[in-house]
């Protein structure tokens, strides 16, 4: 029987799932790693780290599994968007590569609408504006403060791009992965030649483009031997993480959107045409399905703003059971009752972007008094990342992008507490799948697709994804959220201004 690995190579750790064709998963395994924050905002990381993850993990799901190495067809690759590995011209990595939440390209940012003509002028040319997450900010940003290490710069590479390097040694990205680089022509699908121009970048920098479902070359012999795989096994173009999360959660049809509650919080949906936000709030990305596209906004800190409460905060504390830490909390947290008796958290713990774009927004409790407890706190915080991702779908709504259906995924999905909170908070009901495994399962199927076990990514995903449950809203949290909103909304615009004088002096 013919086998599909899914590897996902995240921000934490990379995640492998190795499936059949039907969809069945046989194996999986993580290893998880570090990244570097050498300044406030700065985030940073050893592309070696994602390889030895890599090979590590396909061999413990192909020991654990048993199935033979030519058995395994082909191999789909998801990561973590936006962020650049430069390598030099003998492809030796030259410096840590700069990740998706690293905010130092503010100046670049700026350098990038400036030469494009204007904001509307670059959302135009790319349906999107200039954000620190992105690539071309940073490839401005070691133009313009590592002269030395610019000098020696012959590609840019996205993380799951490097690893295809290390697996066939081709340079080639994918459609929706590409999109995030802010240099891709989202409308045409292919390079900005317009742009590259403006910003005095070789188009040489760049890998070939391809749609995500296409083989884009076989293992090596070499890697092939690390991995206990065959020269055969294909690669394909796979995609970037959330649009790999999107197909994993068949999220690959009009009129169905996907919350995802990870370290991010993204609001993901697809679409047959392109449709940006003239205003920029949203993302308007290539969809991994061939030929169609998505809209999607992103939250910084999410799930990440709740671990920080519970690692940093709530860990260590009397009463607490650091194993059960998560469980405890959580508990703590269901017993108050929907809007945290007026307490309100803001959750841009490390800046944000849909739909404020602002690398200086900071977090806040607000409302707080003598009543409030630490589930209060809790609460709070946890309803703060849900209130994050109703902006994005306020801004879908409002842009009439049809929303039947909302299937949660990510850490968010897991919990029944959670996603009581989202369908009450988004006032619409919040479907669970019966198998979610995120990018590693959406592009393992992609895999399958290129080797021809589907005609097209579409019917993979109706053969492989079944609906469990769905979770339907309660009418009195849903009108205690509906107050609350317009207030969450406001404190942002009242607390920009400090805010900024606060991410100033914490910057030195």
């Amino acid at each position: 029987m013919s086998h599909y690995l899914g590897i996902d190579i995240g921000t934490s750790g990379t995640k492998t799932l190795l499936i059949q064709a039907d969809g069945k998963i046989v194996a999986e395994a993580t290893a998880e790693y570090p990244f570097a924050q050498p300044r406030p905002g700065w985030t940073e990381q050893d592309p070696e780290l994602w390889w030895n993850a890599t090979v590590k993990t396909v061999n413990e799901v192909m020991a654990a599994s048993k199935v033979k190495p030519a058995d395994v067809k082909a191999i789909g690759l998801s990561g973590q968007m936006h962020g650049s590995v430069f390598l030099d011209k003998k492809s030796n990595v030259i410096r840590p590569a700069l990740l998706w939440n690293d905010q130092r390209t503010a100046a670049e940012c700026d350098e990038i609408t400036s030469a494009a003509g204007g904001r509307k002028s670059l959302i135009k040319m790319v349906a999107n504006p200039a954000l620190t997450g992105f690539q071309a900010p940073k490839i401005l940003w070691l133009r313009n403060n590592e002269k030395k290490n610019f000098g020696k710069l012959a590609k840019v590479l996205l993380p799951k791009d490097e690893i295809r390097r290390r697996l066939t040694g081709d340079f080639v990205t994918e459609v929706s992965d590409a999109s995030g680089t802010l240099l891709l022509d989202v409308v045409k699908r292919r390079w900005s030649k317009k742009l590259l121009t403006k910003l005095d970048l070789d188009s040489d920098l760049l890998p070939r483009v391809v749609e995500s479902d296409e083989v884009t070359g076989t293992l090596t012999s070499e890697a092939a031997k690390l991995l206990g795989l065959t020269t055969d096994c294909k690669v394909v173009g796979g995609a970037g993480d959330c649009a790999a999360g999107a197909v994993g959660n068949g999220v690959v049809k009009q009129g169905v959107l996907s919350t995802s509650i990870g370290t991010s919080g993204v609001m993901f949906v697809h679409s047959d045409e392109p449709q940006y936000d003239a205003a920029g709030r949203l993302h308007t990305f290539c969809h991994a399905v061939n030929g169609k596209w998505h809209m999607m906004g992103v939250n910084l800190t999410s799930g990440g703003a709740l671990q920080w409460w519970v690692d940093s905060i709530v860990k260590g504390l009397a009463g607490i059971d650091n194993d059960k830490r998560y469980e405890a909390a959580t508990a703590e947290a269901e017993a108050v009752s929907a809007g945290s008796d007026g307490m309100l958290f803001l959750p841009y713990l490390n800046g944000e972007r849909t739909p404020h774009a602002d690398p200086n927004a900071r977090g806040s409790f607000v409302g707080m008094n003598l009543t409030h407890t630490r589930g209060h706190m809790t609460r709070s915080v946890m309803e703060g990342i849900t209130f994050a991702l109703r902006d994005s779908l306020e801004i879908i709504q409002s842009l009439d992008v049809p929303v039947r259906q909302i299937r949660a995924s990510g850490g968010g999905s897991k919990n029944p507490f959670w996603r009581q909170m989202q369908a009450d908070v988004f006032g619409k009901k919040i479907t669970r799948l019966e198998v979610e495994q995120g990018p590693a399962f959406g592009v393992a199927l992609l895999a399958a697709v290129g080797d021809g076990a589907y005609k097209s990514i579409e019917s993979a995903c109706s053969a492989t994804i079944k609906i469990a449950e769905e979770t339907k809203s309660d009418r009195k949290a849903v009108a205690s959220y509906n107050k609350l909103f317009p207030i969450y909304r406001e404190l942002y615009e009242q607390l920009k201004g400090p805010m900024s004088a606060l991410a100033e002096y914490q910057n030195g």
